[in-house]
């Protein structure tokens, strides 16, 4: 197989910074932001002809990405993230009183406070599943299944935020299923790591574009399944609200900045040309070698994750720095290092979570592993 060289030039990075925090804020590549740029500017030269162009650019955009997912089209909705996808899915549900809402001690803190939020409401419970980093498949299905009795709906990541584990979300939704439990999967991770993620069947999934796929930031997706198209509304009031067709009732926000919704299908263009499906592999490759030198460089270990997505590792830190000191850390590995990464805490253990993307190389991993001990010395 042909080695693909790292390509920074495609970015506007930083090169005196180290990147490896894709995961988080992803990158936008040069020439989408040239794209953004020049819808921005024709916005401001004639405002009023702009609105009137928008509904026809997002529909356009809109196909290119449900195409990109390989799903449905008219149950394919534009949100500005995964966390929004989660809360128009929990705000569609029916969710009666004294019933679940169940999550993993995987959630992402937004989707765990989201689900807080619509269990206050309806007199409900959150109840969270204790689901091991090593857990298998067969064992990660088995933990959830003890505590589907009364729930009305399973929230569960499709690629774990905090630890990059991959869930088996077809097993769940057809366990979910046989149990009348409705599922909402936090897709946030999985566009680009996983082909037609939302093809598993559940109720609702919701993904973000500008984490591997280098779409601009608050471009995400929602994937309705037909029985809930009706029931399922943005959650801005606007003029689309009696739309009868899913997608345009989410399109038209308002004043909203179109620009990267409309633009991002410039960033697939990019990841064809990058040739992504090879790329994904040999970056899947790289991320492991990395997180091999930096743990050996700390003197730790790498979260042994059953099954890790594709291009984020776990490396853990030394028992002296306490997920409560993360962000100040972080911040001293920004201004002293001249390195961005995160920090990630699961079952009292604190973790750098590193990425991986096509301006990376081997070397960045090299450079990561001699400055991180200055910073514990």
């Amino acid at each position: 197989m042909t080695v693909l060289s790292p390509r920074p030039d495609l970015w506007t990075l930083d090169p005196g910074v180290l990147h490896l925090n894709h995961g988080s804020y992803g990158a936008v590549p040069r020439r989408t932001q040239d794209v953004m740029a020049a819808l921005r500017a024709e916005t401001d030269a004639n405002p009023m002809q702009w609105f009137r162009s928008v509904a026809a650019r997002l529909t356009t955009s809109r196909l290119e990405l449900a195409s990109y997912l390989r799903t449905d089209p008219a149950g394919f909705a534009l949100v500005p993230n995964a966390s929004a996808g989660v809360t128009a899915a929990l705000a569609a549900l029916p969710i009666p009183a004294g019933s679940r809402i169940v999550l993993t001690n995987h959630a992402y803190g937004a989707v765990r406070y989201a689900a807080e939020r619509f269990a206050r409401a309806n007199q409900a419970e959150v109840v969270v599943v204790d689901v091991p980093l090593e857990a298998d498949d067969a064992t990660v299905v088995s933990l959830i299944a003890s505590a589907l009795e009364r729930a009305a709906v399973l929230v569960v990541d499709q690629i774990s935020s905090a630890t990059a584990m991959v869930f088996p979300i077809a097993d769940l939704v057809a366990v979910c299923r046989a149990r009348d439990v409705a599922v909402v999967v936090d897709g946030a991770h999985a566009p680009g790591l996983i082909d037609a993620p939302a093809a598993d069947g559940a109720d609702f999934w919701t993904g973000n574009f500008h984490k591997w796929p280098a779409a601009p930031r608050a471009t995400a997706g929602l994937v309705v399944a037909e029985q809930w198209r009706t029931a399922a509304l943005p959650l801005i009031v606007s003029w689309s609200e009696y739309d009868e067709r899913l997608p345009e009732r989410f399109d038209m926000q308002g004043t909203y900045d179109y620009a990267p919704w409309i633009a991002a299908p410039e960033s697939l263009r990019i990841l064809e040309e990058l040739q992504w499906p090879v790329r994904r592999s040999q970056l899947s490759d790289l991320v492991d070698e990395g997180a091999r030198l930096v743990a050996k460089a700390l003197g730790t270990g790498i979260g042994e994750v059953a099954r890790p997505a594709a291009t984020m590792r776990l490396v853990e830190l030394p028992r002296s720095v306490a997920l409560t000191d993360a962000e100040a850390f972080k911040t001293r590995v920004s201004r002293e290092q001249k390195a961005e990464i995160t920090l990630t805490g699961f079952d009292e253990r604190v973790f750098i979570r590193l990425s991986a993307h096509a301006y990376n190389s081997l070397q960045d991993y090299h450079e990561l592993s001699e400055r991180l001990p200055r910073v514990l010395a």
